[in-house]
C-alpha cells in the first residue's frame, strides 16, 4: 500500500506582490521578504510552507496555468477570540479589504467572517469553536 501525499505547501499566485504582503501581514502572517520580489516563501508555526507567486514568475513553473488570480478556494485563519474576528474584520476592511463576510455567530459554533486579499482570494477568520453556541438548523448568516 502506498502512503497517500501530504498536503505541505500552498501557492498563491498574485497580481501584485506589495499589496498581498501588505494584507496578509495586516492579517499577522509574519513575512520577511521584500515587496518586489516575484517569489516569496514563508513557513508557518505549523509547518506549512506557504509561497506567493507573481503572475510573471508562475509560467516559469507552471506552463499549464491559464493567467487567473483568486478563485474558489477559502484559506482558514484561526484567531484567539471571538472578540478578535470581529476586531481583525474591522481592521481589515477599514484599510480598504473587501469584507465578503460580516462577522457572526455561525452554526458550528465559532465566530466567522471572511475578507478578500488583493486578488480575490478569501481569507476566513474564525474564532475558537465553542460546543454551547452551536445550533441546528444552520440560519443565514448576514450580509455587507
Amino acid at each position: 500500500m502506498h502512503e497517500p501525499p501530504t498536503l505541505n505547501q500552498l501557492n498563491i499566485i498574485v497580481a501584485d506582490m506589495s499589496k498581498t504582503v501588505d494584507f496578509y501581514r495586516r492579517l499577522g502572517v509574519a513575512i520577511d521578504a521584500e515587496h518586489d520580489a516575484h517569489h516569496i516563501a514563508v513557513t508557518l508555526s505549523n509547518g506549512l510552507l506557504v509561497e506567493f507567486d507573481t503572475t510573471a514568475f508562475v509560467p516559469k513553473w507552471h506552463t499549464g496555468w491559464k493567467g487567473r488570480t483568486g478563485g474558489g478556494v477559502v484559506l482558514g485563519f484561526t484567531v484567539p477570540s471571538r472578540e478578535r474576528v470581529d476586531a481583525l474584520y474591522d481592521e481589515m476592511t477599514t484599510a480598504g479589504y473587501r469584507g465578503a463576510q460580516p462577522p457572526y455567530d455561525a452554526f458550528w459554533g465559532a465566530r466567522y467572517a471572511i475578507v478578500e486579499d488583493p486578488d480575490g482570494n478569501h481569507a476566513g477568520l474564525m474564532s475558537p469553536i465553542d460546543r454551547d453556541r452551536k445550533f441546528w438548523p444552520p440560519s443565514e448568516p448576514p450580509t455587507n
